[in-house]
């Protein structure tokens, strides 16, 4: 059974070392179905999340947090287009992220599993990459070029966990899964707000907008096919 999130803790373990002591097993299996991430195996990764851990830290909490960020930054997108809002809007993509790392890896490194991790750990996704998708498309007064690229990003989503319903390992393959959807949004910020700055338009937006709704949409399609072929393959 899970852990509880009020459970207690074994700290010399609670980070990426409990691998070959009783339930490792289970958290090798857990491990194949997570979006490998590089940054996972950081000094400063683990820093933070050891330390929200000892703390009591909720994941639950923390993907909620993820939210708040992408709900601010919708905001600041939508309403406060400044060079200012855009670097905020940047630094609000990165903070969701940040929350995307951290929920995963107290919950699984440092143990604090919850019965409704599962739920927390997609739903928050789903709804904060629309908020910042679709605030992009009205950020440039094409409305519908966000919508379509948030119906994209969410079906990418349901590709990959129908792959797994499937009984396959899930499939987290680009070219525009989500890291790259919101490094995309962040750089179209950063860039944004420097043309801003100097010619007071709005082309790398734009720009943005269209790489991530094409990019989900082709991203769609490659998940399908890889799963497709997995499935031919069966014996």
């Amino acid at each position: 059974m899970p852990a509880s999130e009020g459970s207690a803790i074994p700290i010399p373990d609670m980070l990426g070392r409990d691998q070959h002591r009783p339930g490792g097993a289970g958290l090798l299996a857990v491990n194949a179905n997570r979006r490998p991430l590089a940054t996972r195996s950081t000094a400063w990764a683990r820093f933070l999340a050891d330390g929200l851990a000892r703390l009591g830290a909720s994941p639950n909490a923390i993907s909620m947090a993820s939210i708040l960020f992408a709900a601010l930054g919708t905001y600041l997108l939508v309403c406060r287009p400044t060079v200012g809002g855009l670097v905020a809007t940047a630094l609000c993509v990165q903070l969701r992220l940040l929350c995307n790392l951290l929920d995963g890896m107290v919950a699984i490194e440092g143990r604090r599993r919850s019965a409704t991790g599962a739920l927390y750990n997609e739903i928050p996704d789903r709804i904060a990459d629309s908020l910042f998708i679709v605030a992009l498309g009205y950020a440039i007064d094409v409305a519908w070029l966000g919508w379509l690229g948030a119906l994209a990003a969410a079906v990418t989503a349901y590709i990959r966990v129908l792959g797994g319903a499937l009984g396959l390992p899930q499939d987290f393959r680009g070219p525009l899964a989500k890291q790259q959807r919101m490094a995309v949004l962040t750089a179209g910020c950063l860039l944004g707000a420097l043309e801003l700055q100097f010619s007071g338009s709005h082309w790398a937006l734009a720009g943005t907008a269209w790489v991530i709704a094409v990019g989900a949409t082709v991203t769609c399609g490659t998940r399908a096919l890889a799963i497709a072929g997995q499935l031919r393959s069966r014996p």
